[in-house]
């Protein structure tokens, strides 16, 4: 009995202790909540659309938090006359003149945005810019003395930290929760300019845009994104660190508009395959498989086969990670490159230029040349045409055929332009027949292609 009562006062004991460690986020809250705002838009709508339903079965991806389709509406005017329909979600107030931050999905495509604050009142915002790359918007409400958030630093933040986040989660105005976080530097699909921080904070639809604080009060990233399956949060929420959003802020407030360093290079991730063909010891950096004619690369000397590790003194690992490196440089800077080129480190001055728009650049390529026999990777190539040149901006040879072999191993296919073998460029048949000839039996190698415009790097082990 008494061992019985020993055993349950030492696990009170351990109880008690856990519990008095815990953070107390009420003074935090009292502080920064007055800051948080709850933000509503109108737009108008075709009255056919009012009768969509959000659809059923949202694929398993990285998902805005802000429900932007139209829902069901009885009222909608079946001969598609226009109507309004409202929307909600979160921002803060920077500066107490009536900057207020939020996401970019939150206000895109409103025709009018209101802000309502902690105390009630209510302001009609102008949207003073915003910017889709890093989903951030900036507005405007006319009014003065307003609550503000203390700006934190984000590049402080440390994996295990505790962090708050305050928002309205499905129209609950100024709802707290608490997590830990998860992860830094995250890379999410088709967000290459956003380092995102990864936590457990529960996140749901009409969070976004509101802020996460750090212990101190401060605020050090917007959350933005969720990864769900339900539509709802799973444990998983992703915040845009403020260090990265006060620059967009910056720009916003010079000229509404965000220009992003550049730097001319199309880039893919090393692994071990590629590794050993480039002789390194690790699979780590990114590596160029095309460099942009005239770019800012190009003029600093930069090659295709270069494999970045450092930009600006920050350590590349993964080939995401330069991306939001580049971007963050102001164009018209100077910047250091360190890359490996075939075993050996080099460091390159490049001048950052601005990030142009997208374009379609993919183009069909038809095969009508010239080949060869079948060589010793098991392949047949053939020359390329004047027209397929100009096409493809680039000289080589053509994959015509694949047979058992080298070639077939390294994942070579019909189209692909051969441009490059082990670091000797590739610019016609006699180029091709010069170069393979000379490879040693069993060597790994890498081989530069271009497979439907993207131009890659693969590894190549010959194996006769």
């Amino acid at each position: 009995m008494k061992r019985l009562l020993w055993v349950c006062s030492c696990l009170f004991w351990v109880s008690a202790n856990a519990f008095a460690q815990l953070p107390d986020f009420t003074e935090l809250v009292e502080e920064a909540g007055p800051a948080v705002v709850n933000i509503s838009t109108t737009q108008k709508a075709q009255g056919r659309l009012g009768n969509l339903e959000m659809p059923q079965g949202i694929p398993d991806i990285f998902r805005h938090l802000f429900p932007q389709a139209p829902r069901n509406n009885p009222h909608a005017n079946p001969r598609g006359q226009s109507q309004q329909r409202s929307s909600l979600g979160s921002g803060f107030i920077v500066s107490d003149d009536g900057y207020i931050l939020t996401n970019n999905h939150v206000i895109d495509g409103a025709d009018h945005i209101y802000v309502r604050l902690n105390d009630r009142r209510e302001f009609e915002a102008k949207l003073i810019g915003s910017d889709a790359s890093s989903d951030l918007a900036l507005l405007k409400v006319e009014a003065e003395d307003l609550p503000t958030v203390e700006i934190g630093n984000s590049e402080k933040l440390k994996v295990g930290e505790w962090v708050v986040a305050i928002g309205s989660p499905f129209g609950f105005d100024y709802s707290v929760t608490a997590g830990i976080v998860s992860a830094k530097g995250r890379s999410l699909p088709n967000e290459n300019y956003v380092p995102f921080i990864q936590t457990d904070v529960a996140i749901n639809p009409g969070n976004s845009g509101g802020p996460l604080f750090n212990l101190d009060g401060e605020v050090v990233g917007i959350n933005s994104q969720i990864y769900t399956r339900s539509g709802g949060f799973m444990g998983l929420s992703f915040a845009i660190p403020m260090n990265v959003a006060m620059e967009v802020v910056a720009q916003l407030k010079e000229s509404g508009v965000v220009r992003r360093g550049w730097l001319g290079v199309a880039i893919q991730e090393v692994d071990k395959e590629l590794a050993e063909s480039f002789g390194l010891d690790v699979a780590a950096g990114a590596l160029v498989s095309q460099v942009v004619a005239q770019g800012p690369a190009a003029s600093a000397g930069v090659r295709n086969g270069d494999i970045i590790t450092e930009f600006n003194g920050k350590p590349v690992t993964l080939s995401s990670d330069l991306p939001h490196l580049v971007g963050r440089v102001r164009p018209g800077s100077d910047a250091k490159l360190r890359v490996i080129r075939y075993g050996k480190a080099k460091t390159l001055t490049v001048k950052i230029g601005v990030l142009p728009s997208e374009g379609n650049i993919m183009a069909s390529m038809r095969s009508n040349s010239s080949s060869s026999a079948l060589n010793r990777l098991g392949i047949e190539v053939g020359s390329l045409s004047s027209t397929q040149k100009k096409q493809w901006d680039t000289d080589g040879v053509i994959v015509k055929q694949v047979r058992q072999g080298a070639g077939a191993n390294a994942g070579l296919v019909n189209g692909d332009v051969i441009t490059m073998i082990n670091g000797a460029m590739i610019r016609d048949m006699g180029d091709f027949d010069g170069v393979v000839s000379k490879l040693k039996a069993g060597s790994a190698v890498p081989m530069r292609i271009v497979r439907r415009g993207a131009p890659m790097f693969i590894p190549l082990r010959v194996i006769k």
